[in-house]
């Protein structure tokens, strides 16, 4: 699947000449979400399309997982999100002739996504058989400031003629879409191709409520829609599966008909039906109330404050500042409005991984947010420490003691069907902990507002109960899978060591800061005492001879891959056996090179020269999730110039379908790297100590960096050019202490904190990758 070609400006995504052949992709990137509902880009009249979407955050249904063989504490049951009722469809007709963009080839057809407006845009003009020259003109958008609300105003114009126009729009449920579940079983399919079981519906003279409910998870969700319609006729009709209102108009030469949509849905796991159409039903009252103008009055006002402290520039690179803005967008939008549930890997954009969350979230997005807008990151958090009750369970299932939380769910249980790259790769338990653990420490909010203490201490009493400690003492962790999955179930992976050592000293930390409530936990002194002790007998493989960490035990020992014989051959995993790879020197992602940036401590700076140097050569960058963590590493061995191209490839990673993924939903690990690339990577930020770091470089092609950073409720500005970084208090108080290139200073709302630009000292030359796979810029 191809890139639709884009134009290239700072604050629009527009498409010029839609084109239906790459449909698919078009519509991941024109989704909208405010992290509560999420809509695809689709076309306003249905067809064509590549897969049609409306999602509500935490909505999903269960199917059985199959096994070939069977294996105790495999998970019995996956979960899938749904596409719920869609009221995106507005079907026209002009003189009794469908539009269809493959039939009526338009003279003009555009979309424009506005990332200051928080709105989508679309332009049609044709010519009907009669003669007459038609324009439709839409405008989209899923309320950032309405949380249930979705609207359009839809305008249809003969500029030159008559015509006789009808517009069918809908709102439907029950409509079978993919989910993301690739099973031939035919118990899957009996559970999720008839997913929803109608509860009630009614209709209005200008709309209607529909009501169901998920057959096995018991969800009830409800959907009200209504219209304002300018210009013509307007009746509606419904059965349990519909809403249909026609509007109809005889129009004149410049005559117009004008329609105003405004659609609402609400979900709960406990609320009756009727009470949810209420709620939905007042949702639409609110918004029509607000009206059109007002919704978008509305809508700006949410992005004009968030860019007021969110911005990012780069002079030097148009396409990479569109870019930029682009993911900083999106990555705001998947979770704005979220509530009681989590941000899945494609989040509200597409079907992607069946819309689980994984460890990307805690990894990639979380940070983000949480250095970006707090706020929303608390409500992520909250959700995760909700499912405690699932991870013990999931832990005494697999006979450890505290907390294993699972590798992929929507609502909490483990429903990963492969173990070895989930129940193995328990480096997600230490993954959760750093998020709640940073959210505390970038805020300096009590632990106790997101629940983050029962996680760090049940997540290191399951890294106690998961440890060995050999004759000498030192403390090992076998069978486990990092990061990289190309390299599974492996002895003393070093990443996940490191992450179980610094989970165990911050769980002991904390509850030494909240000792009270530590007790209510079980914690005392000698169980903490036994936390630090092991941290420090962590074992941590280094091979002398090549001066590099092996990134698990005997990996420099593995035989090296022939990367020029399969320079064709990518993805591995798509053209090789597991058994063919897993005990070679290939690596699908960042592993070792990602504990050079979240565990910095552990290395002294030719360590992090040597290891990148070492892996670099041997990471294939299969997953999206890599490009991030490789830009921030190359940018910290001080080769920014590398570091850009690789910062270049994340960000773009969906404009230009660079995995070949992006029909399926957009990547958001990669929209949240792409900002972690920019600030903690050109940027130099750090979080993770008492002050704030940054270290910015500017590589060769670039004038000017410029983004902002929340930190202990205060906002700063960190702009670096030719002549040095300048560091700005835009909100708070202060003074905020900020340290650049290793010295602190002072930064107060009246004086702006400035230091001279370094040049970069790389330690070694500029790595080298695997033939045909350096970062696709």
């Amino acid at each position: 699947m191809s890139a639709p070609k884009l134009d290239v400006a700072p604050w629009t995504v527009r498409e010029p000449h839609v084109d239906p052949e790459t449909i698919d992709v078009a519509e991941s990137l024109f989704s909208l979400s405010n992290g509560y509902v999420g809509i695809r880009g689709t076309l306003d009249e249905v067809e064509p399309f590549g897969m049609r979407g409306t999602y509500l955050s935490g909505v999903y249904e269960t199917h059985p997982l199959s096994y070939p063989e069977g294996g105790y504490g495999q998970p019995g049951e996956g979960q899938a999100l749904l596409t719920v009722t869609d009221g995106t469809p507005l079907r026209l007709l002009v003189d009794g002739i469908p539009l269809d963009v493959r039939e009526v080839r338009p003279q003009v057809h555009e979309r424009t996504l506005d990332l200051r407006a928080g709105t989508l845009d679309r332009l049609v003009r044709w010519t009907t058989p009669r003669g007459t020259t038609m324009e439709v003109t839409s405008r989209r958008l899923v309320s950032l400031a309405e949380r249930s609300v979705c609207a359009v105003r839809y305008e249809v114009r003969a500029l030159d003629g008559p015509a006789h126009v009808v517009v069918r729009s809908e709102l439907a449920s029950g409509a079978v879409t993919p989910t993301g579940v690739d099973n031939d079983d035919p118990r899957v399919a009996e559970c999720l191709d008839d997913a929803f079981e109608p509860l009630t519906h009614a209709c209005a003279p200008a709309g209607g409520t529909l009501a169901t409910r998920t057959r096995r998870s018991r969800i009830t969700l409800a959907a009200a829609v209504d219209h304002v319609v300018d210009g013509g006729r307007v009746s509606s009709d419904a059965d349990e599966h519909r809403v249909v209102t026609t509007a109809v108009a005889d129009l004149a030469a410049g005559g117009a008909l004008g329609l105003t949509k405004v659609i609402a849905h609400t979900w709960s796991l406990d609320a009756w039906a009727g009470s949810l159409v209420g709620e939905a039903s007042a949702a639409v009252a609110s918004a029509l109330d607000l009206g059109w103008e007002g919704l978008l009055a509305a809508q700006r006002g949410v992005l004009d404050e968030f860019w007021a402290t969110a911005d990012v520039e780069v002079d030097g690179d148009p396409e990479l500042q569109q870019a930029l803005r682009y993911s900083v967008f999106q990555l705001f939008c998947s979770a704005a409005c979220i509530s009681g549930a989590p941000v899945g890997a494609k989040g509200l954009t597409g079907m992607g991984y069946s819309g689980h969350t994984f460890w990307d979230v805690e990894g990639f997005v979380l940070p983000a947010l949480t250095l970006l807008r707090p706020d929303t990151a608390a409500r992520l958090l909250r959700w995760r420490a909700d499912t405690i009750g699932s991870a013990r369970e999931r832990a005494r299932t697999l006979g450890r003691a505290g907390a294993a939380f699972a590798w992929r769910t929507i609502s909490g249980p483990e429903v990963s069907a492969y173990w070895p790259a989930s129940t193995a790769a328990m480096h997600v338990n230490a993954d959760v902990a750093r998020a709640f653990w940073l959210f505390e420490n970038v805020t300096g909010a009590d632990l106790g507002d997101v629940g983050g203490l029962p996680v760090l201490v049940e997540t290191a009493r399951l890294w106690m109960s998961l440890g060995h400690e050999d004759a000498a003492g030192a403390w090992h962790l076998f069978g486990m899978t990092g990061p990289d999955e190309y390299t599974g179930v492996v002895d003393d992976n070093v990443f996940t060591n490191l992450m179980a050592r610094a989970n165990l000293r911050r769980a002991a930390d904390a509850c030494r800061r909240y000792e009270a409530r530590a007790a209510e936990l079980g914690v005392d002194h000698a169980e903490t005492a036994a936390w630090r002790a092991t941290a420090a007998a962590v074992h941590v493989p280094w091979d002398e001879g090549l001066g590099v960490h092996p990134m698990n035990a005997n990996f420099t020992a593995y035989a090296e891959w022939p990367f020029e014989e399969q320079r064709d051959a990518y993805p591995v995993q798509e053209h090789q056996h597991y058994a063919t790879f897993y005990r070679r020197q290939v690596l699908k992602q960042a592993d070792l090179v990602q504990a050079l940036w979240w565990c910095r401590d552990e290395f002294t700076d030719e360590e992090v020269a040597r290891d990148l140097d070492y892996y670099e050569a041997r990471t294939v960058r299969d997953s999206s999730l890599s490009a991030a963590v490789q830009a921030v590493v190359c940018a910290q061995a001080q080769h920014p110039d590398l570091a850009l191209r690789y910062l270049r490839e994340c960000a773009l990673v969906d404009l230009r379908d660079v995995q070949e993924g992006t029909a399926q939903g957009l990547h958001l690990a990669s929209v949240a790297g792409a900002w972690l690339a920019l600030a903690a990577g050109l940027g130099g930020l750090r979080e993770d100590h008492d002050d704030l770091e940054i270290a910015p470089l500017l590589p060769s092609s670039l004038s000017r960096t410029a983004w902002s950073v929340t930190w202990r409720g205060s906002v700063l500005r960190v702009e670096t050019t030719r002549e040095g970084t300048t560091v700005t208090l835009v909100r708070g108080e202060g003074p905020v202490t900020v340290v650049v290139d290793g010295a602190p200073l002072q930064v107060t709302a009246g004086a702006p904190a400035s230091a001279p630009l370094r040049a970069p000292a790389p330690l070694l030359g500029e790595p080298t990758q695997p033939a045909g796979r350096e970062p696709r810029t």
